[in-house]
């Protein structure tokens, strides 16, 4: 069975997968602590918005989605922080707008192509070189980020306090909302627009159950992560299964053994 890594599109799959466990183990932490679980299915459809632009005007999708995506994600942090509405209210709102934006498009386009089921479903095991590139860029994005991850951790858990000490807590909220969306652009092309939140929350979730810091809540979500993606493409190949929601089931089946494992005292 091991042999299956040495087809070179396996290899592709599995290196993008890793990464995406990384990304997602890294942010997953925060969205699931802010209580932003449903921001990761919002800027997923918004990025579909994204997506039937640029194949109306004969783009590359992805390079369109970015743009598209980071700005619903910032106006979602603005409407947030600017007015009365809830966080949710805020991101239904831009996921339905988005949405229907993105039917507009494509009935313009007046075919609905492979490509744009792509995007919807996901294909982990036909990604591209360039969509390799991509999520590398982001994780190296995402490594220089790293000096500001305590004053993000300390926000998170307590958002008047950080900001009485200084902490610029409203420029914090746009950046990851930012770098959020640039994770779900990416993690869309591989597991699709339908599971792309889950893979950001579900690992994050799981290890919520067992973790005892911030740190070890983000540890634990990249190793469920990592070992989703590799037993997934395994399962998924032997099988003939769908990749990304074979990936997926495997993380809803740790979390649900963790929650009834390490299960608190009512």
């Amino acid at each position: 069975m091991l042999e299956v890594w040495s087809l070179p599109f396996m290899q592709r799959a599995l290196l993008a997968g890793l990464v995406m466990a990384l990304l997602a183990g890294y942010y997953g932490p925060f969205v699931v602590q802010r209580g932003l679980s449903f921001l990761g299915s919002g800027l997923a459809h918004a990025a579909f918005g994204g997506v039937a632009l640029g194949l109306l005007l004969g783009l590359e999708p992805l390079w369109v989605a970015v743009p598209f995506t980071a700005a619903v994600a910032l106006g979602i942090t603005w409407v947030r922080e600017r007015t009365h509405i809830r966080g949710d209210t805020a991101v239904g709102i831009f996921f339905a707008f988005s949405m229907a934006l993105g039917i507009v498009f494509l009935s313009l386009k007046r075919e609905y192509t492979a490509e744009a089921f792509t995007y919807l479903f996901g294909s982990i095991l036909a990604v591209a070189p360039a969509d390799l590139w991509a999520s590398l860029a982001l994780l190296a994005l995402t490594a220089l980020t790293l000096p500001l991850w305590g004053r993000w951790a300390y926000a998170t858990f307590d958002r008047e306090l950080a900001a009485a000490d200084r902490v610029p807590v409203a420029l914090d909220d746009y950046l990851l909302a930012f770098l959020v969306a640039l994770v779900v652009v990416v993690a869309m092309k591989l597991v699709g627009l339908l599971l792309v939140a889950a893979f950001l929350v579900i690992p994050a979730a799981a290890a919520r159950q067992w973790a005892r810091t911030f740190l070890g809540m983000v540890v634990g979500a990249v190793l469920v992560g990592t070992f989703s993606v590799f037993a997934g493409l395994l399962i998924s190949y032997g099988y003939d299964l769908p990749s990304g929601a074979t990936v997926v089931l495997l993380q809803a089946f740790v979390f649900t053994a963790a929650a009834l494992v390490f299960r608190r005292a009512s």
